[in-house]
């Protein structure tokens, strides 16, 4: 029997290596696993909701969702004339879920004083058979947080495209309950009990946020779309504290807003906000609805964004 007495490494972060810019009164971090943020504060109060080094990601805080947002029904899709069959990642609803790269190594590529891109290639795999490289540039500017990702297509042939990110936002509240919210939206998606969209509404009185109030017992899970203004605007506010989500209107015509009601114990609407700029819907790949194409060697990127209102 033998034993190694050399010192034991260091123990490693479950979201993998730590990424940190520190500028303009602002502090970001950035991990490894899935290329999104893991933490985001300003003046040393949080702007993000995250999570804590010592843990994973949990309900999707802040992952890059690629090549598809949201939700796929059965997995299932066709696109190029082949008939495709991803692996259910949502198995309670049967769903493949939030695409591919969330719990992927993703790596360090440029680093400035107050910018970072982290890139990740993601290669043919089981329903995927498109090779893409994704990057995504985090800036910290004086008015606060902006995100480019960006997907280029590697291969030979078109393929299929959706992109979408999950931050929670937070302005020091105790419960979603207390957040005023503001969401400038005139339809919403009808979706089954598969969260799978199944129509358009106007939206109705419950879930007319467009004035701006408290959210107090409304349950959202919902994806808004006729969003007002080329770059639209989602805003809460909680005493004198204002955070707004922003994203290009064109590139990003749908919004997902989540107060985190089905989230286990006490994540449960005391966790943030979650506002998901989206450039399609969910089950896209199987509709086509404002799916993007790339066409070989084609690049797609847009800018969606953070800040905290004075």
């Amino acid at each position: 029997m033998t034993t190694d007495s050399r010192p034991l490494a260091p123990p490693v972060a479950p979201s993998g290596t730590q990424w940190t810019l520190q500028a303009h009164d602002q502090e970001l971090t950035v991990v490894e696993v899935g290329g999104g943020i893991r933490s985001y504060a300003r003046g040393g109060r949080e702007v993000l909701y995250g999570y804590p080094v010592e843990a994973k990601a949990d309900a999707g805080r802040g992952q890059l969702l690629m090549p598809w947002p949201n939700r796929v029904r059965d997995g299932r899709f066709s696109f190029g004339g082949r008939d495709e069959q991803l692996a259910l990642s949502e198995p309670a609803r049967d769903n493949a879920s939030h695409g591919l790269v969330r719990w992927a190594n993703w790596r360090l590529v440029e680093r400035s004083a107050d910018s970072l891109v982290v890139a990740h290639t993601l290669l043919p795999q089981q329903g995927w058979d498109w090779p893409l490289d994704l990057s995504c540039r985090y800036t910290l500017t004086e008015t606060g947080l902006v995100v480019e990702p960006s997907a280029t297509n590697l291969g030979t042939e078109p393929a299929p495209f959706g992109f979408g990110a999950h931050p929670y936002l937070t302005a020091g509240e105790a419960r979603v309950d207390d957040l005023q919210l503001t969401l400038p939206a005139d339809t919403v998606l009808e979706v089954d009990d598969r969260l799978i969209p199944t129509g358009q509404a106007s939206v109705p009185a419950e879930l007319d946020f467009r004035a701006g109030r408290r959210i107090e017992g409304t349950q959202l899970d919902h994806a808004f779309t006729d969003l007002a203004g080329e770059r639209w605007e989602i805003t809460i506010a909680h005493g004198d504290r204002r955070v707004t989500l922003w994203a290009d209107g064109t590139a990003y015509p749908f919004a997902q807003v989540f107060t985190g009601d089905s989230l286990p114990g006490d994540r449960a609407r005391r966790t943030g906000i979650a506002v998901e700029p989206m450039t399609c819907p969910a089950n896209a790949l199987a509709t086509g609805d404002s799916l993007i194409v790339l066409q070989p060697g084609e690049r797609w990127g847009a800018p969606w964004g953070v800040r905290e209102d004075a």
